[in-house]
C-alpha cells in the first residue's frame, strides 16, 4: 500500500476516502472454521476450555461454529458481492502443525492454500493472520506461552506458512491481541487456557512480544512477495480518569501501561515502561527478559494493526458498591490488571452494545493520534472494529440491525477525522464477517454484518452488509 492520502468531504455526500484505501471484513480461525476433528486437526487451547463445564456460555465450543471450513467458497461469493477488498483470517495453528512443531500437516495446510487462490480469483487480497489464540494443547501442556520454548515454536510454525502462502499473500500479521493471549488467558482465567496467575500473565506477555520479534524475522527470512508487509494485531484503547483528582490519573496511567504501552513501547521503542515495571515489581522481578530479547521484540515492521472496540474509564480505589453487570471491565477480575488491584472501572455514559460496552467513537479518533503523537508515522490499519447487538431475522427474513449501522457509520466517520487530523491510516476492517462462537459467550452475542443460522448454517446478509457495501463501492461513508 502506498501512503495513505488525504482525506477530504466530496460535493457528493460523503466523507471519501483515499483511493487506495483497503477495505475489508474479519474473523479468526476457531471462531468460524468448525471441523474441530477433521483431517488430522489435533485440539487447541480453545477446544480443552470449552469443553470444560462453566467456562463458555451454554457449553458452546468450536466444534462446528460457522462450518467455514465446508463453506468457505459460498463466503468467499458473500465477500466478493459485498464489494470486499481485503479479508483478514487466521490460520489455525493445530490445523496445521497439530503438535505445535514436527511436520506440516498437508490436508490443514491445503485448506489455506484453497482459501487464498480462491480470494485471489475473487479479486481479494488475502490478509493472513498467523495466531488468533488457538494455542496447540501440546504446546500448553508444556507450559504454554509461560515457557520461553513455545515463542520458537511460533517462529518455526510462521516460517512453513510463509513458505507455503508467502507467493500469494502480501500482508502478515503475526499476533492478534497479544493482550487478551496473556492478561485473560493466564491472569483472570477468563480465557483459554484458564489461568490464574499475575506473575504467569506478565511472562506470557513478553514472550509472546518474544513470538512475535521471532516471527517477524521468520517472514523475512521466507520466500515472501516483494511487496509483503508485516505487522502485529493489538487492541490498544484510549484510558480516561473519571477524574482529574490525582488517584484517578495515576489510575489511567497505570492502566493505560498495561493495556497500551506494555505491547507498544517494546515494539516501537525498544524498550519496557519502566512504571510498568515499577508497578509489578512485587508480581515478578522481570527476570523473564534475557540480553538480546528487547532487539528481538523491536524488529521492524511495516504497520500497525489496532483493534478498537470502546474506550475505557477509570478511578482509583474500591468500587463503593455492587458494579453494573453490563459493564464487563468493571466486573473483571483484579488479576487481568496486575499491579493495579486498587483501580475501579467504571460505566462511560452513553448507550452500550450488546457485550455492555460502551459506544464512543470519539475514542478512536483520540487513540490513533496518540500513537501517531507519541510512537511517530508508522502506519495503521483499523484491523478489527464492529459491536455486537442481538438481531435475528424477522418474517420476512431480513435483518434489521440499524445499531449497527449507526455504529459503524460512527467509528468511520471517527476513522476520516483521524485521516484529516494527518494519522497514516491505510484500512479499515469490519468484525465480524460472520456472526461467530465469541469465546468465553459462545453463540449468544453476534457481531457479524452476516448472520449466521447455527442449525442450518445459512446465511444473511444483515442492513449493516449493504450499508458496508454502499460506502465500499462508493468511495465513502455519507453523510447524514
Amino acid at each position: 500500500m502506498t501512503s495513505a492520502l488525504k482525506a477530504e468531504a466530496s460535493t457528493e455526500g460523503r466523507l471519501r476516502f483515499p483511493p487506495d484505501f483497503l477495505w475489508g471484513a474479519a474473523t479468526a480461525a476457531y471462531q468460524i472454521e468448525g471441523a474441530a476433528t477433521e483431517d488430522e486437526r489435533t485440539p487447541s487451547i480453545w477446544d480443552t476450555f470449552s469443553a470444560t463445564p462453566g467456562k463458555v456460555r451454554n457449553g458452546d465450543t468450536g466444534h462446528v461454529a460457522a462450518d467455514h471450513y465446508h463453506r468457505c467458497g459460498e463466503d468467499i461469493a458473500i465477500m466478493s458481492d459485498l464489494g470486499l477488498k481485503a479479508y483478514r483470517f487466521s490460520v489455525g495453528w493445530p490445523r496445521v502443525r497439530p503438535a505445535g512443531s514436527g511436520p506440516v500437516n498437508p490436508a490443514g495446510m491445503g485448506f489455506y492454500d484453497r482459501l487464498v487462490d480462491g480470494l485471489l480469483a475473487a479479486g481479494i487480497r488475502p490478509v493472513l493472520t498467523l495466531y488468533h489464540w488457538d494455542l496447540p494443547q501440546e504446546l500448553e501442556d508444556a507450559g504454554g506461552w509461560t515457557n520461553r520454548d513455545t515463542a520458537y515454536r511460533f517462529a518455526e510454525y510462521a516460517g512453513l506458512v510463509a513458505d507455503r502462502l508467502g507467493d500469494r499473500v502480501g500482508l502478515w500479521s503475526t499476533l492478534n491481541e497479544p493482550w487478551c493471549s496473556a492478561f485473560l488467558g493466564y491472569g483472570s482465567g477468563e480465557h483459554a487456557p484458564g489461568r490464574t496467575d499475575p506473575a504467569a500473565a506478565l511472562t506470557a506477555a513478553h514472550h509472546l512480544l518474544l513470538a512475535h520479534g521471532l516471527g517477524v524475522q521468520a517472514l523475512r527470512a521466507a520466500s515472501l512477495r516483494a511487496d509483503a508487509q508485516v505487522s502485529l494485531v493489538i487492541n490498544p484503547t484510549t484510558v480516561r480518569p473519571v477524574s482529574n483528582a490525582p488517584g484517578d490519573v495515576d489510575a489511567a496511567r497505570r492502566i493505560d501501561g498495561l493495556i497500551n504501552r506494555i505491547f507498544l513501547d517494546p515494539v516501537l521503542r525498544g524498550h519496557y515502561p519502566a512504571d510498568v515495571q515499577a508497578d509489578t515489581a512485587h508480581l515478578t522481578g522481570w527476570n523473564f527478559v534475557r540480553n538480546g530479547d528487547l532487539a528481538t521484540i523491536a524488529t521492524p515492521i511495516d504497520l500497525l494493526g489496532v483493534n478498537y472496540y470502546q474506550p475505557m474509564l477509570v478511578g482509583a480505589g474500591e468500587p463503593p458498591g455492587p458494579v453494573p453487570v453490563s459493564s464487563p471491565e468493571a466486573v473483571r477480575p483484579p488479576s487481568a490488571w496486575p499491579g493495579s488491584e486498587d483501580v475501579r472501572f467504571l460505566q462511560p455514559p452513553g448507550p452500550l452494545t450488546d457485550m455492555g460496552w460502551s459506544v464512543d467513537a470519539s475514542g478512536l479518533r483520540e487513540l490513533l493520534g496518540r500513537i501517531r503523537r507519541d510512537y511517530g508515522d508508522i502506519p495503521l490499519v483499523i484491523t478489527e472494529n464492529g459491536a455486537a447487538y442481538a438481531d435475528e431475522p424477522d418474517p420476512a427474513g431480513e435483518v434489521h440491525d440499524p445499531e449497527r449501522v449507526r455504529y459503524l457509520h460512527e467509528h468511520l466517520t471517527a476513522a476520516h477525522e483521524a485521516l484529516r487530523d494527518g494519522v497514516d491510516l491505510r484500512g479499515y476492517f469490519a468484525w465480524s464477517l460472520l456472526d461467530n462462537f465469541e469465546w468465553a459467550y459462545g453463540y449468544s452475542k453476534r457481531f457479524g454484518i452476516v448472520h449466521v443460522d447455527y442449525t442450518t448454517q445459512r446465511r444473511t446478509l444483515k442492513d449493516s452488509a449493504y450499508w458496508y457495501r454502499d460506502v465500499i463501492t462508493g468511495g465513502g461513508v455519507p453523510v447524514t
